[in-house]
């Protein structure tokens, strides 16, 4: 019924499965009702994407939704319709293995949400990622103030970012102990929030002596100053006071991780903004970290180890999520084979070697 699927506290997606019910094709139009509602969420987690909902939600039916256009006459991207529609039917996938939806729906019904096969491939296009360069980032740490220790933390945070690749999710929920100044961090996923819960362990990158300094100047005052200890966070939230005009203002730091990364987001945006630059987020930096791995390796030994480092169990997941060739380096490669240098046979046959236990290990077949 109607009054279930869009009544507290049932999420967001629930409106737009209520629609999808009501929509073609015919089948559809005399279900049962819905299983109970913790089946719902379990289907549908209040972590699915907000964004792409809150737009659907505005186009009064799933006809007008798959026309691109919001009542108001908004246009839909591509990517917004895929992303929306493949939770409809993933719904309807499982809806259909459900007692007594199983007589009134086949599993081959969700593909009424599928979209033409051309707009899947305008959404679904790969395209070239924007992160900044080496030289950008330290650029912006270079400029940014040190005085007090709020800007301390905030220089010693985005050089952190870039001495190691860590994500956002993990630098906020980061302990001391963690970090090892003789050059590595532990991320352990019993108490970082690592994705996937990995845990693995991190050596410095070598982006330059001066990042690295900045890291362990950071480290040593947390511990030799402020007299922290192991358990207390890397870098501490800020301490937030009403001051004589009864406004909140920061006074210093608090024993006490960010209770989520949106800080962390922030204090990019002002940095690359005081610096004269495009925002950037934290994660981009691991694309800029992979550019740079590109460089430095001569081997596929050098490479995986390069990818490890940055939490990848694959090196073709390093390869195919932060490894494509930028346009302008395309034109410079194509324009050097022009001009074609010797070939050393033997670092070709340890390249293909690489390659082929490589697609082995992710593959799951057994080796030759």
């Amino acid at each position: 019924p109607e009054e279930i699927l869009t009544s507290p506290p049932f999420c967001p997606e629930a409106s737009m499965l209520y629609e999808a019910l009501i929509s073609p094709p015919a089948r559809m139009e005399t279900l049962p009702p819905l299983p109970v509602e913790d089946e719902v969420f379990m289907v549908l987690p209040m972590r699915a994407p907000r964004t792409p909902i809150k737009v659907y939600e505005t186009t009064g039916g799933i006809k007008t939704f798959r026309s691109g256009r919001t009542v108001s006459g908004e246009r839909l991207s591509k990517a917004t319709l895929h992303s929306t529609l493949a939770h409809l039917k993933r719904f309807f996938q499982w809806l259909a293995g459900q007692p007594s939806y199983k007589s009134r729906l086949r599993y081959s019904d969700a593909e009424y949400f599928n979209l033409s096969d051309k707009d899947t491939r305008v959404a679904m296009a790969r395209r070239e990622k924007n992160f900044p360069t080496m030289e950008q980032v330290r650029h912006v740490i270079a400029t940014m103030p040190n005085g007090s220790e709020i800007e301390r933390r905030n220089r010693a945070l985005l050089a952190f970012t870039l001495l190691t690749g860590a994500r956002d999710s993990a630098i906020a929920s980061m302990k001391l102990k963690h970090v090892d100044l003789v050059g590595s961090v532990y991320q352990d996923a019993r108490e970082v929030q690592t994705k996937f819960s990995k845990t693995f362990t991190t050596f410095f990158f070598p982006v330059g002596d001066e990042i690295r300094q900045i890291v362990e100047d950071w480290v040593n005052y947390l511990r030799g100053m402020k007299l922290w200890g192991n358990d207390d966070p890397l870098f501490p939230a800020t301490h937030m006071l009403l001051n004589a005009a009864r406004q909140f203002e920061a006074a210093g730091l608090k024993r006490e991780h960010w209770s989520s990364a949106a800080p962390i987001r922030t204090i990019f945006r002002e940095a690359f903004q005081a610096a004269g630059l495009p925002y950037f987020n934290p994660h981009s930096l691991r694309s800029t970290l992979v550019r740079l791995g590109e460089t430095l390796c001569r081997t596929p030994e050098d490479f995986k180890a390069w990818s490890q480092n940055l939490g990848h169990e694959g090196v073709l997941t390093t390869f195919y999520s932060y490894g494509a060739v930028g346009t302008r380096r395309q034109g410079e490669i194509i324009r050097d084979l022009a001009n074609p240098q010797p070939i050393d046979s033997s670092n070709v046959a340890e390249i293909a070697k690489a390659i082929v236990r490589e697609l082995t290990s992710q593959s799951g077949f057994p080796k030759a």
